[in-house]
């Protein structure tokens, strides 16, 4: 199963506008062959993240090129720290903050994933921070990370207990507005 994230620069903090593109990302994947997994918006609704499954891609982008928004091609992912039936079901409950790290250069998958598996544990040190999932681009170009947590502050502390910096932290817009996170069960 091949999972491809898009990123869409939204270009407005209207509401409704940016619904009507999230509504419109399930049928697109559809018709890409695919489905949707997984979609977060960010809270000032500027951006939206999603990721869709066994798509094929060139027809995502087209689908999402039809919508008329700055967006990135998608790019092939690796799902981390949870499963994509898990992502399905939203267990483990919603994401509130999203953690984009640009990865540098030389870094490869095996070593950023034994990395992770070391200091995963280290998670315990700030309990009110709940690790959700990544998803990492198999091109190495970055990885964004979903977190349930009180505050931006303690998103940073779990960070720096896992001594893993912050590029861009996104708060996610709140799962009962209309324009918040959604998944396709």
């Amino acid at each position: 199963m091949a999972l491809y994230l898009t990123e869409i620069a939204t270009g407005t903090n209207d509401r409704a506008t940016v619904e009507a593109a999230v509504e419109r990302l399930s049928p697109t994947a559809q018709e890409a062959g695919g489905r949707l997994l997984d979609v977060q918006v960010s809270e000032d609704l500027g951006r939206i993240f999603f990721v869709a499954e066994d798509v094929d891609p060139s027809r995502l982008e087209a689908g999402i090129a039809d919508l008329g928004v700055e967006r990135t091609i998608p790019a092939l992912v690796r799902l981390v720290g949870a499963t994509v039936e898990a992502v399905r079901v939203r267990a483990g409950g919603p994401a509130s903050y999203l953690v984009e790290w640009d990865f540098p250069a030389g870094l490869d998958m095996d070593t950023y994933l034994a990395r992770k598996k070391e200091k995963a544990p280290l998670y315990a040190k700030v309990p009110e921070v709940a690790f959700l999932r990544t998803y990492v681009r198999e091109d190495m170009g970055k990885c964004l990370c979903l977190y349930d947590a009180p505050d931006d502050e303690a998103v940073v502390r779990a960070r720096q207990a896992v001594s893993t910096p912050i590029d861009r932290l996104h708060r996610l817009a709140s799962s009962s507005d209309p324009a918040s996170s959604r998944q396709q069960p």
